[in-house]
C-alpha cells in the first residue's frame, strides 16, 4: 500500500501522468489463478508511441487470445518519471496489474530501431532484472527480443535469453505453450527451455552459438555448440493473412497519442527492390489480404473505437493490387460517417487522380512522396524505380485538387553518389514549386510549402548495400551544409536528420558482440532515448568507445567484403545473399530491377511459401 501511495503522489509531479497510470478502456483483465504464462510486452519508447504501434496491439491481442497466457503493457518511463521510481524505490510495473516485471514470466522487448538499445536495458534495470542472460537466475523471467532489429541482434546478444525472428503471431504462441508445457511437466530450466526453443523454428538463442574473430577483427565463425542447434534460424512469416488474427479492440489511451486513428494492415511484404530498404527485403514474400476482409476489419475497429480517421498502412500502398475494390468498399460507408480514409505510403508512379479524389473526401492535408534522390542516374542505381516525370504528374494532380504542401523524402550518402545529385534534390524541389505557380491561379490553393526532408543513409543488414560503408561524419556534414546553401526558394524549407545519430546508428546496425561492453557501460552511466534530441550525447558514447577499446569507424565506414562472414548470417531471412550480390553489382552499374508485379527475379523468397500471387 505504501508503494501505491508513493507513486500516487510521484504522478502529481510528472509531465503526463497519463503514460503511468493503466485502466485503460478495452485493456485486458485476467484472473492469475488461471493463468499459466504471464507476458510483459515492453515498448521501449514512451507510452504515446508505443501505444500507436501496430505490431504490439496484433501481438497482444494474439497472445490474450489464448486463455492460459495474460500478455501485458509496459513502457519506457520518461525521465522525470525514472528519476522519481529510482529515488523511491519504486520497480517498473505492467499497466495492466501493476505487477513488477520481475514477477513475469517471459518479458518481450520490441526492438524497432538500434537507438533504442539503451532505453530497453534501462528498463531492464528499473525492473531489477540483470541485465546480462548469463547473469539471471532461474527465478528471473525469460527476456526475449524481437521486430526489425533482431535480424542483427548481436550488438545485444549477450543481454537477451533469445530473440523471435520475423512475424510473431504464431511462433510466440509456440513458445508459450513450451513454456507451459514444461512448467506442467517439471522440465523447466532455463537452459532446458533455451534449448528446447532453439528447436521451435524462428528462435535465436545467442549463448548457444560461439563467435570467434580472425586477426583483423572480421568475424572467423559463428558455431552452435551442440549438435541439435540449428546452423542458421529461418525467419517465420504468417501464411495467409486473410486467416491472420487481427485486433478487434483497441485499447484506448487516456492521452494523446502518436496515431490516434484505426489503423488497417493491407499487406505484408514489398514488390519493389530498393537496394537500401531493409524492410523490403525482410518482410518478403508478398501476402495481401482481401477487400472483404479488410472491409469487415475496418467497420469492426471504428464501431469498436469511434476513431474518424482511417489509415491503410503497408510498405507501399500504392502497390496493392486490388486498391481500387478496396477504397470503393470502404467510401460506401466511410463518407456518410465523416471517416477519412489516409493512404500515408504512396508511390508518385502510381498516383492518380481517381485516388487523390477518394482520398479527399472529407479532409484536406498535404501529401508525402520519396524519390530518395535527386538525379535519375542515382534512382536508377538505388533501384527506386521512379522518373521526375512521374512526381512532376503526382504534384500536379495534389496542387489542382487543392493540396498546399508536399513534402518530399531524400537520402544524402548514398552508394555512387555524387555532387550533381545532391544539387538535383534542390532542383527537384524548385521544379515541384515550378509546377504549382503553372497552374492558373483560380485553380489552385493559396500558397504553396514544399518540404524536404532529406536522412543519412545507414547501410542495413539484408539490403544490397549491406557492404558499403557510410560517409565519414565530416564528410556527412559537409554534405549537409552544401545542400542547405543550395535551397533558396522561399517556398521550399530544408529538413536534415542529425548526421551523428545516423552514425552510431549505423554503427550498431553493423555491430557485432564486442559492442556489448559499451552498451552496457552506456546504461551503467545512465544514457536513455538516444532517438531523442534532447537526450543523445554523442561525445559521451565516443568516450565510452574509446574506453572499451572500440573503433565505430569499423562497423559504420568500412566496406566489407563480400566474401566476409556478416554479423547477421546467422539469421536466413529467404532472400538469398546471391541474389543481394546481384543487385549490389547493378546498383554499380546503374541498371534497375523490375519490380515483383512485372516478373520473379528469383530472391529466394518463395521458399517461404505463404499465400500470394507474385512468387513464382
Amino acid at each position: 500500500m505504501k508503494q501505491w501511495e508513493s507513486l500516487a503522489g510521484i504522478l502529481k509531479t510528472v509531465e503526463k501522468p497519463g503514460r503511468y497510470v493503466g485502466g485503460e478502456f478495452n485493456q485486458v483483465i485476467k484472473d492469475k489463478s488461471n493463468i499459466q504464462v504471464r507476458f510483459a510486452f515492453c515498448f521501449p519508447d514512451l507510452y504515446e508511441i508505443g501505444m500507436s504501434n501496430l505490431g504490439v496491439r496484433i501481438l497482444y491481442d494474439v497472445l490474450n487470445r489464448k486463455e492460459s497466457v495474460w500478455c501485458e503493457r509496459v513502457y519506457a518511463p520518461w525521465l522525470d518519471m525514472q528519476k522519481c521510481m529510482e529515488e523511491c524505490g519504486l520497480p517498473l510495473t505492467a499497466h495492466e496489474s501493476g505487477d513488477p516485471l520481475r514477477a513475469f514470466d517471459i518479458v518481450g522487448f520490441t526492438l524497432q530501431y538500434e537507438l533504442c538499445y539503451t532505453t530497453a536495458l534501462g528498463m531492464l534495470k528499473l525492473a531489477g532484472i540483470p541485465l546480462a542472460s548469463a547473469e539471471r537466475s532461474e527465478e528471473d523471467p525469460i527476456i526475449l527480443g524481437g521486430g526489425p532489429c533482431a535480424y542483427n541482434a548481436e550488438p545485444i546478444a549477450d543481454f537477451f535469453d533469445l530473440f523471435s525472428i520475423g512475424e510473431g503471431e504464431e511462433a510466440l504462441c509456440e513458445l508459450c505453450d513450451l513454456y507451459e508445457s514444461m512448467k506442467r511437466d517439471g522440465s523447466y530450466t532455463r537452459s532446458a527451455f533455451l534449448r528446447a526453443a532453439s528447436h521451435l523454428g524462428g528462435f535465436y538463442v545467442p549463448s548457444l552459438y560461439e563467435v570467434t574473430y580472425k586477426p583483423d577483427g572480421t568475424i572467423l565463425a559463428c558455431t552452435p555448440r551442440y549438435p541439435d542447434v540449428p546452423a542458421k534460424i529461418r525467419k517465420r512469416i504468417v501464411a495467409d493473412m486473410d486467416r491472420a488474427p487481427y485486433p478487434e479492440k483497441l485499447v484506448m489511451p487516456y492521452i494523446e497519442t502518436v496515431h490516434d486513428r484505426v489503423v488497417l494492415e493491407v499487406y505484408r511484404g514489398c514488390i519493389r527492390g530498393c537496394r537500401f530498404c531493409q524492410a523490403g527485403m525482410v518482410y518478403r514474400p508478398i501476402r495481401e489480404k482481401s477487400p472483404e476482409v479488410l472491409d469487415r476489419q475496418a467497420r469492426c475497429l471504428f464501431e469498436n473505437s469511434g476513431y474518424d480517421d482511417l489509415s491503410l498502412i503497408s510498405l507501399s500502398i500504392s502497390d496493392y493490387s486490388r486498391l481500387d475494390e478496396l477504397t470503393d468498399r470502404l467510401l460506401t460507408w466511410t463518407e456518410d460517417r465523416h471517416v477519412s480514409i489516409s493512404l500515408p505510403s504512396l508511390r508518385v508512379d502510381s498516383f492518380t487522380e481517381a485516388l487523390m479524389d477518394k482520398i479527399s473526401t472529407v479532409r484536406a492535408g498535404g501529401l508525402t512522396f520519396a524519390p530518395e534522390a535527386g538525379t535519375q542516374r542515382l534512382r536508377d542505381a538505388i533501384n527506386k524505380n521512379v522518373a521526375e516525370e512521374d512526381l512532376m504528374r503526382a504534384v500536379d494532380i495534389a496542387f489542382r485538387a487543392g493540396k498546399q504542401s508536399v513534402k518530399l523524402y531524400f537520402m544524402q550518402g548514398l552508394p555512387t553518389e555524387q555532387k550533381e545529385d545532391l544539387a538535383g534534390i534542390a532542383d527537384l524541389c524548385r521544379k515541384v514549386v515550378d509546377v504549382y505557380y503553372r497552374i492558373p491561379k483560380a485553380e489552385r490553393a493559396r500558397g504553396v510549402q514544399v518540404t524536404a526532408s532529406v536522412s543519412c543513409f545507414i547501410p542495413k543488414p539484408f539490403t544490397p548495400f549491406q557492404w558499403d560503408c557510410q560517409d565519414p561524419l565530416d564528410l556527412l556534414l559537409e554534405k549537409q551544409e552544401y545542400l542547405r546553401g543550395l535551397m533558396t526558394d522561399r517556398h521550399v524549407r530544408y529538413n536534415w536528420h542529425d548526421a551523428k545519430v545516423s552514425r552510431l546508428e549505423a554503427v550498431f546496425a553493423r555491430g557485432d558482440r564486442r559492442l556489448a561492453p559499451a552498451i552496457r557501460m552506456a546504461v551503467e552511466e545512465g544514457i536513455r532515448f538516444d532517438a531523442w534530441d534532447e537526450c543523445f550525447d554523442y561525445d559521451h558514447w565516443m568516450r565510452i568507445f574509446k574506453k572499451t577499446g572500440i573503433d565505430p569507424a569499423f562497423y559504420a565506414n568500412r566496406t566489407f567484403a563480400e566474401d566476409e562472414i556478416l554479423p547477421w548470417d546467422i539469421i536466413d531471412i529467404g532472400v538469398t545473399k546471391a541474389y543481394l550480390l546481384r543487385e549490389r553489382h547493378k546498383a554499380y552499374q546503374n541498371e534497375t530491377t523490375p519490380s515483383c508485379a512485372e516478373q520473379c527475379n528469383g530472391c529466394g523468397a518463395n521458399c517461404l511459401g505463404g499465400v500470394n500471387r507474385w512468387c513464382k
